[in-house]
Protein backbone atom coordinates (compact mmCIF):
# COMPACT_ATOMS: atom_id res chain seq x y z
CA UNK A 1 0.00 0.00 0.00
CA UNK A 2 1.53 3.44 -0.79
CA UNK A 3 2.24 5.77 2.20
CA UNK A 4 0.87 9.19 0.30
CA UNK A 5 -0.45 8.94 -3.64
CA UNK A 6 -1.92 11.34 -6.48
CA UNK A 7 -4.56 9.76 -8.78
CA UNK A 8 -5.29 11.50 -11.91
CA UNK A 9 -4.30 14.73 -10.60
CA UNK A 10 -5.13 18.28 -12.36
CA UNK A 11 -4.90 21.69 -10.82
CA UNK A 12 -4.83 24.92 -12.31
CA UNK A 13 -4.79 28.84 -11.23
CA UNK A 14 -7.46 31.39 -12.26
CA UNK A 15 -5.69 34.95 -13.19
CA UNK A 16 -7.87 38.04 -11.60
CA UNK A 17 -8.09 41.42 -13.49
CA UNK A 18 -9.58 44.81 -13.15
CA UNK A 19 -11.78 43.56 -15.63
CA UNK A 20 -13.00 40.56 -14.02
CA UNK A 21 -11.44 36.56 -14.00
CA UNK A 22 -9.87 35.14 -16.26
CA UNK A 23 -8.98 31.45 -17.77
CA UNK A 24 -7.62 28.88 -15.36
CA UNK A 25 -4.25 28.48 -16.79
CA UNK A 26 -3.71 24.74 -15.98
CA UNK A 27 -0.34 23.77 -13.88
CA UNK A 28 -1.07 19.88 -13.23
CA UNK A 29 -2.79 17.50 -15.39
CA UNK A 30 -3.24 13.62 -15.22
CA UNK A 31 -0.65 13.20 -12.30
CA UNK A 32 -0.28 9.89 -10.50
CA UNK A 33 2.07 9.45 -8.30
CA UNK A 34 2.86 6.54 -5.73
CA UNK A 35 5.23 6.97 -2.36
CA UNK A 36 6.04 3.69 -0.91
CA UNK A 37 6.86 3.73 3.04
CA UNK A 38 10.91 3.70 3.45
CA UNK A 39 11.71 5.04 0.06
CA UNK A 40 13.20 8.46 -0.67
CA UNK A 41 11.75 9.02 -4.64
CA UNK A 42 12.72 12.30 -6.56
CA UNK A 43 11.33 14.62 -8.22
CA UNK A 44 13.21 16.55 -11.03
CA UNK A 45 11.94 19.44 -13.62
CA UNK A 46 12.65 22.88 -14.63
CA UNK A 47 10.99 26.12 -13.16
CA UNK A 48 7.76 26.13 -13.23
CA UNK A 49 7.18 22.39 -14.16
CA UNK A 50 5.00 22.24 -11.41
CA UNK A 51 6.72 19.98 -8.86
CA UNK A 52 5.76 22.65 -6.17
CA UNK A 53 2.16 22.89 -6.43
CA UNK A 54 2.26 18.98 -6.30
CA UNK A 55 3.81 19.39 -3.01
CA UNK A 56 1.64 21.28 -2.06
CA UNK A 57 -1.58 18.93 -2.80
CA UNK A 58 0.23 16.52 -1.09
CA UNK A 59 0.05 17.55 2.03
CA UNK A 60 -3.25 19.14 1.94
CA UNK A 61 -2.09 22.84 1.61
CA UNK A 62 -4.47 22.95 -1.59
CA UNK A 63 -7.05 21.09 -3.28
CA UNK A 64 -6.51 19.64 -6.81
CA UNK A 65 -8.68 20.77 -9.06
CA UNK A 66 -9.86 16.95 -10.19
CA UNK A 67 -8.62 13.64 -9.37
CA UNK A 68 -7.57 13.20 -5.54
CA UNK A 69 -4.79 12.73 -3.14
CA UNK A 70 -4.64 9.68 -0.72
CA UNK A 71 -2.77 8.98 2.78
CA UNK A 72 -2.51 5.36 3.19
CA UNK A 73 -5.31 4.77 0.57
CA UNK A 74 -7.44 6.92 2.45
CA UNK A 75 -8.67 10.28 0.16
CA UNK A 76 -7.67 13.79 1.52
CA UNK A 77 -11.35 15.34 1.55
CA UNK A 78 -12.81 12.33 3.26
CA UNK A 79 -10.51 12.35 6.39
CA UNK A 80 -12.10 13.16 9.49
CA UNK A 81 -10.67 15.21 12.21
CA UNK A 82 -8.23 12.67 13.75
CA UNK A 83 -7.30 11.48 10.62
CA UNK A 84 -6.02 14.80 9.38
CA UNK A 85 -4.05 15.17 12.87
CA UNK A 86 -2.50 12.08 12.07
CA UNK A 87 -1.73 12.69 8.63
CA UNK A 88 0.01 16.52 9.85
CA UNK A 89 2.28 14.28 12.07
CA UNK A 90 3.04 11.35 9.85
CA UNK A 91 3.78 14.01 6.50
CA UNK A 92 5.88 16.86 6.93
CA UNK A 93 7.53 19.48 4.53
CA UNK A 94 10.79 21.41 4.02
CA UNK A 95 10.37 24.40 1.97
CA UNK A 96 13.55 26.06 -0.50
CA UNK A 97 13.07 29.25 1.72
CA UNK A 98 13.57 28.76 5.38
CA UNK A 99 12.80 32.52 6.54
CA UNK A 100 9.32 32.66 5.01
CA UNK A 101 8.29 29.31 6.56
CA UNK A 102 8.68 31.33 10.17
CA UNK A 103 7.28 33.25 12.72
CA UNK A 104 9.98 36.06 12.02
CA UNK A 105 8.66 36.63 16.22
CA UNK A 106 9.23 33.63 17.16
CA UNK A 107 11.89 31.85 18.73
CA UNK A 108 13.65 28.89 17.51
CA UNK A 109 12.41 27.04 20.37
CA UNK A 110 8.60 27.60 19.75
CA UNK A 111 9.29 26.90 15.92
CA UNK A 112 10.58 23.68 16.85
CA UNK A 113 8.12 23.12 19.66
CA UNK A 114 5.08 23.79 18.13
CA UNK A 115 4.19 20.54 16.45
CA UNK A 116 5.87 19.10 20.05
CA UNK A 117 3.03 20.96 21.60
CA UNK A 118 0.05 20.21 18.84
CA UNK A 119 0.69 17.10 17.10
CA UNK A 120 2.48 15.25 19.69
CA UNK A 121 1.38 16.86 23.11
CA UNK A 122 4.65 17.31 24.79
CA UNK A 123 5.50 19.97 26.85
CA UNK A 124 7.45 21.43 29.83
CA UNK A 125 10.14 19.98 30.13
CA UNK A 126 10.21 17.20 27.91
CA UNK A 127 9.14 19.25 25.16
CA UNK A 128 12.54 21.34 25.54
CA UNK A 129 14.70 18.36 25.77
CA UNK A 130 13.18 17.13 22.50
CA UNK A 131 14.01 20.94 20.96
CA UNK A 132 17.85 20.85 21.94
CA UNK A 133 17.97 16.67 20.94
CA UNK A 134 16.53 17.97 17.50
CA UNK A 135 19.14 21.15 17.56
CA UNK A 136 21.97 19.19 18.02
CA UNK A 137 20.88 16.22 15.48
CA UNK A 138 20.92 19.19 12.67
CA UNK A 139 24.55 20.36 13.67
CA UNK A 140 23.01 23.37 15.99
CA UNK A 141 23.72 24.07 19.78
CA UNK A 142 21.25 24.15 22.90
CA UNK A 143 22.22 28.22 23.04
CA UNK A 144 20.33 28.63 19.30
CA UNK A 145 17.05 27.55 21.30
CA UNK A 146 16.82 30.95 22.02
CA UNK A 147 17.43 33.00 19.33
CA UNK A 148 15.03 34.83 16.80
CA UNK A 149 14.93 33.61 13.37
CA UNK A 150 16.82 36.92 12.12
CA UNK A 151 19.80 36.09 14.48
CA UNK A 152 20.76 32.89 12.47
CA UNK A 153 22.24 32.66 8.75
CA UNK A 154 19.98 30.87 5.87
CA UNK A 155 21.97 27.84 6.01
CA UNK A 156 20.99 27.99 9.93
CA UNK A 157 17.42 28.67 9.63
CA UNK A 158 17.19 25.86 6.90
CA UNK A 159 18.58 23.39 9.70
CA UNK A 160 15.81 24.89 12.43
CA UNK A 161 13.31 24.11 9.66
CA UNK A 162 14.42 20.47 9.13
CA UNK A 163 14.75 20.11 12.80
CA UNK A 164 11.17 21.20 12.86
CA UNK A 165 9.67 18.57 10.46
CA UNK A 166 11.15 15.85 12.27
CA UNK A 167 10.10 16.95 15.57
CA UNK A 168 6.56 14.65 15.20
CA UNK A 169 9.15 11.48 13.77
CA UNK A 170 7.07 11.61 10.65
CA UNK A 171 6.62 8.78 8.30
CA UNK A 172 7.10 10.96 5.13
CA UNK A 173 9.44 14.33 4.72
CA UNK A 174 8.93 16.24 1.84
CA UNK A 175 12.26 18.31 0.92
CA UNK A 176 11.33 21.10 -1.73
CA UNK A 177 14.95 22.16 -2.31
CA UNK A 178 15.83 22.02 1.59
CA UNK A 179 19.35 21.13 1.62
CA UNK A 180 20.45 23.67 -1.83
CA UNK A 181 21.15 26.71 0.06
CA UNK A 182 23.47 24.39 2.46
CA UNK A 183 26.94 24.28 2.11
CA UNK A 184 28.66 20.87 1.01
CA UNK A 185 29.42 19.73 4.42
CA UNK A 186 25.79 20.35 6.03
CA UNK A 187 24.65 19.02 2.84
CA UNK A 188 26.31 15.36 3.58
CA UNK A 189 25.75 15.98 6.97
CA UNK A 190 21.69 16.33 6.65
CA UNK A 191 21.70 13.13 4.04
CA UNK A 192 23.46 11.22 6.50
CA UNK A 193 21.15 11.61 9.25
CA UNK A 194 18.26 11.45 6.72
CA UNK A 195 19.25 7.98 5.71
CA UNK A 196 19.92 7.25 9.47
CA UNK A 197 16.24 8.12 10.37
CA UNK A 198 15.12 5.83 7.18
CA UNK A 199 17.33 2.85 8.36
CA UNK A 200 16.00 3.17 11.70
CA UNK A 201 12.40 4.39 11.76
CA UNK A 202 11.73 3.64 7.77
CA UNK A 203 11.00 7.35 6.79
CA UNK A 204 10.31 8.26 3.39
CA UNK A 205 10.85 11.33 1.72
CA UNK A 206 10.36 13.26 -1.41
CA UNK A 207 13.09 14.89 -2.43
CA UNK A 208 12.33 17.48 -4.91
CA UNK A 209 15.55 19.25 -6.33
CA UNK A 210 17.68 20.58 -9.45
CA UNK A 211 20.73 18.95 -8.19
CA UNK A 212 21.37 15.41 -10.16
CA UNK A 213 24.46 14.89 -8.07
CA UNK A 214 22.19 14.34 -4.70
CA UNK A 215 19.64 12.36 -6.53
CA UNK A 216 22.29 9.76 -7.26
CA UNK A 217 23.49 10.02 -4.36
CA UNK A 218 20.12 9.84 -2.18
CA UNK A 219 17.60 8.74 -4.01
CA UNK A 220 16.41 5.34 -5.12
CA UNK A 221 13.41 6.45 -7.85
CA UNK A 222 13.26 9.67 -10.05
CA UNK A 223 10.09 11.30 -11.21
CA UNK A 224 11.12 13.65 -14.21
CA UNK A 225 8.15 16.02 -14.73
CA UNK A 226 7.47 18.08 -18.21
CA UNK A 227 5.51 21.10 -18.03
CA UNK A 228 2.65 19.82 -15.62
CA UNK A 229 2.95 15.85 -16.30
CA UNK A 230 5.46 13.52 -15.38
CA UNK A 231 7.48 12.25 -18.66
CA UNK A 232 9.55 9.03 -16.96
CA UNK A 233 9.35 7.57 -13.66
CA UNK A 234 12.46 4.96 -13.33
CA UNK A 235 14.78 3.12 -10.95
CA UNK A 236 17.92 5.50 -10.10
CA UNK A 237 21.03 3.90 -11.61
CA UNK A 238 24.69 4.77 -10.63
CA UNK A 239 25.90 6.49 -12.69
CA UNK A 240 22.03 8.26 -13.28
CA UNK A 241 20.88 7.51 -16.71
CA UNK A 242 17.51 9.13 -17.63
CA UNK A 243 15.61 8.33 -21.27
CA UNK A 244 13.57 11.00 -21.90
CA UNK A 245 13.98 14.07 -23.43
CA UNK A 246 13.35 16.20 -20.63
CA UNK A 247 15.61 13.82 -18.43
CA UNK A 248 18.20 13.51 -20.52
CA UNK A 249 17.88 17.68 -21.36
CA UNK A 250 18.38 17.94 -17.17
CA UNK A 251 21.10 15.86 -16.96
CA UNK A 252 23.35 17.87 -19.78
CA UNK A 253 22.86 20.75 -17.16
CA UNK A 254 23.94 18.75 -14.20
CA UNK A 255 26.90 20.31 -12.14
CA UNK A 256 30.18 19.14 -11.92
CA UNK A 257 30.71 15.58 -10.12
CA UNK A 258 30.27 15.22 -6.46
CA UNK A 259 33.47 14.79 -3.86
CA UNK A 260 34.05 11.36 -2.75
CA UNK A 261 32.41 11.36 0.33
CA UNK A 262 29.44 12.26 -1.18
CA UNK A 263 29.75 9.18 -3.57
CA UNK A 264 29.31 6.51 -0.84
CA UNK A 265 27.11 3.86 -1.60
CA UNK A 266 23.75 3.11 0.36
Amino acid sequence: MSLLAARGVHHGYRRFSLVGAGRVTPVLESVDLDIAPGETLALLGRSGCGKSTLSRLLVGLETPTSGEVRFEDRPLQNLAKTQWQALRRSVQMVFQDPLGAVNPRARVAEIIGEPLEHLCELKGTARRDRVVELLEAVGLDAGDADKYPQQMSGGQLQRVCIARALAPRPKLIILDEAVSNLDLHLQIRMLSLFEQLQREHEVAYLFITHDLRLVERFCSRVVVMEAGRIVENTPVTRPLRLTTHEGRALQDAVLPALPSQMRIAH
